[in-house]
């Protein structure tokens, strides 16, 4: 288990064309997860506070920019349409790099590609969405964990459901943004029952209990957790 982290506070990126289950998933484990410990906290954030139009118009509204600088103990980028323009957006290219060492970077889907672009997964494993769409899958296309590969030729693929490299957690496709909530709320020092509990709540614990165990670590993740 590893050490409690009291108040535990994620806050998930939003831009446009992210993909909606990516961000509500997690979104939606630590509000369940609030039911039983109402010191959990999660939040948007944008780049500004204006609303923000992520895939098919579903519109949010962030409750923190990148110049609010929230405290947070993980910081969450979800995949979509949108990552493309977001490998290039240099703010938030430069708001990772202010955030302290003590905040864990997490992705779900494609988010793991601005990792790689930025160059914060050479010599780590991480992992991407495995199924492609239709056009992914022709000759057009490429799919997403091959595109990571691509984008950060350093990185160690892995096609693990989650794979915990220490401070940087990555999710492969669209609806494991689940097991990343679970996941960052193990990161947070919350013990296996309560984990349960959660899914049990949400009447995903048939589920969860097929994915909790497809989790690749690392030695430094390994480290983290008290003998």
């Amino acid at each position: 288990m590893f050490p409690k982290i009291a108040g535990f506070r994620l806050g998930i990126y939003v831009f446009k064309d992210a993909e909606v289950i990516d961000f509500a998933a997690p979104y939606g484990v630590f509000s369940v997860a609030r039911r039983f410990d109402p010191e959990l906290d999660v939040f948007l954030i944008g780049e500004t506070l204006r609303p923000t139009q992520t895939q098919a118009g579903f519109t949010v509204l962030p409750n923190y920019g990148f110049n609010d600088q929230p405290a947070m103990n993980a910081f969450l980028i979800p995949g979509g349409f949108g990552t493309r323009q977001e490998l290039h957006n240099t703010r938030l290219h430069d708001f990772i790099r202010s955030l302290p060492e003590s905040c864990l970077l997490t992705s779900v889907c494609t988010g793991s590609w601005i990792y790689g672009k930025m160059g914060l997964l050479d010599g780590l494993p991480a992992t991407n969405r495995k199924e492609p769409d239709r056009l992914e899958a022709s000759s057009f296309g490429k799919v997403p964990i091959n595109r990571l590969a691509e984008i950060a030729p350093a990185c160690q693929v892995s096609r693990a459901r989650v794979v915990d490299a220490g401070r940087i957690m990555t999710a492969g496709g669209i609806a494991s943004g689940m097991e990343m909530g679970f996941h960052l709320l193990r990161r947070g020092g919350y013990d296996e029952s309560f984990i349960t509990e959660v899914a049990r709540t949400m009447e995903y614990h048939q589920a969860y209990a097929l994915y909790r165990n497809d989790i690749e670590t690392t030695e430094s993740t390994r480290t983290l957790t008290p003998v």
